[in-house]
């Protein structure tokens, strides 16, 4: 299974090393599914989870905080957007997400956020869904 993780869901694994979006990190390490993103959502997961009050939050220094991104973004399968169909959706900050799911190839886009995403993605074959979800389908 080929997922896009939308950055909430990394700053959700960050701050809950318990929680379903960890989970789903441990997946990809296991290679239980393909993590894909573009080097514009890696540097949005880095600029968000260095955040002051998700470093805080997660008990991490910024080095670790760092180290995890690395982490990250070594787990992922980069993507390069060939083609840019904006704007499709109403935050113009979702749109690299959408991207890198649809030149990625995946099945889904895992969020928090699925309203954001509405059914734009159902355009291109791309599923949304939450994080609990996608880790019950992976599990099955």
């Amino acid at each position: 299974m080929r997922l896009v993780l939308d950055t909430d869901v990394i700053v959700a694994a960050l701050r809950s090393p318990t929680g379903a979006s960890a989970a789903l990190l441990e997946a990809a390490l296991d290679g239980k599914v393909i993590l894909v993103a573009n080097v514009a959502l890696v540097l949005e997961y880095e600029a968000t989870c260095s955040r002051a009050e998700h470093r805080a939050a997660a008990g991490l220094t910024a080095s670790e905080v760092a180290t995890f991104v690395d982490a990250v973004a070594a787990l992922v399968e980069p993507v390069q957007s060939h083609f840019v169909w904006r704007p499709q959706l109403k935050d113009p900050a979702d749109e690299m997400v959408l991207e890198a799911a649809v030149n990625g190839r995946a099945e889904a886009i895992i969020t928090f956020n699925r309203r954001d995403f509405g059914n734009i993605p159902a355009r291109f074959g791309v599923e949304v869904a939450l994080p609990k979800d996608a880790l019950q389908k992976v599990s099955t």
